[in-house]
């Protein structure tokens, strides 16, 4: 499995805990409702997509018969869509929080995550549309005379 594979999975599973935890936050503290929109941002920013990035890298070269476009790619696919998140998350907090520049951030962080989805996005299309690559022959197989009964 590819280093990168592995690190969408992991982050993901890591986002999820802290939508989890932040979940049981708000359900028990009420208060805690101001953070709804960080909850949905990392549970569906980073969990959920990071996850399904994680599983397309894997297998869309083995569905497609093609090798992924850009390993190179997914590497900046994966620190863009976490420093975004991350930057995204401190907005909301900001927000939440009542202090300034909390649009400032956030728009940095929603801008740093888009970056990161649409090099999946070309990832994935360069992908499934590149042609597929050329193998080499099969040696071909020797006739064979017919075996004389005697």
């Amino acid at each position: 499995m590819d280093w990168f594979v592995k690190a969408f999975v992991k982050a993901s599973v890591i986002w999820l805990a802290i939508g989890v935890i932040l979940g049981m936050g708000m359900a028990s503290v009420p208060a805690w409702t101001v953070y709804r929109a960080m909850h949905v941002h990392v549970m569906l920013l980073g969990f959920v997509t990071m996850f399904i990035s994680g599983v397309a890298y894997h297998v869309l070269p083995r569905f497609s018969g093609r090798p992924l476009w850009s390993a190179r790619a997914a590497h900046w696919h994966w620190w863009l869509a976490n420093a975004g998140l991350c930057v995204m998350v401190a907005g909301f907090w900001l927000r939440a929080s009542g202090l300034p520049s909390d649009t400032i951030v956030l728009s940095a962080g929603g801008t740093i995550t888009t970056i990161g989805a649409l090099i999946f996005v070309l990832q994935v299309w360069r992908t499934i549309d590149a042609p597929l690559p050329v193998r080499a022959a099969a040696p071909p197989v020797p006739l064979q005379s017919p075996r004389r009964s005697g």
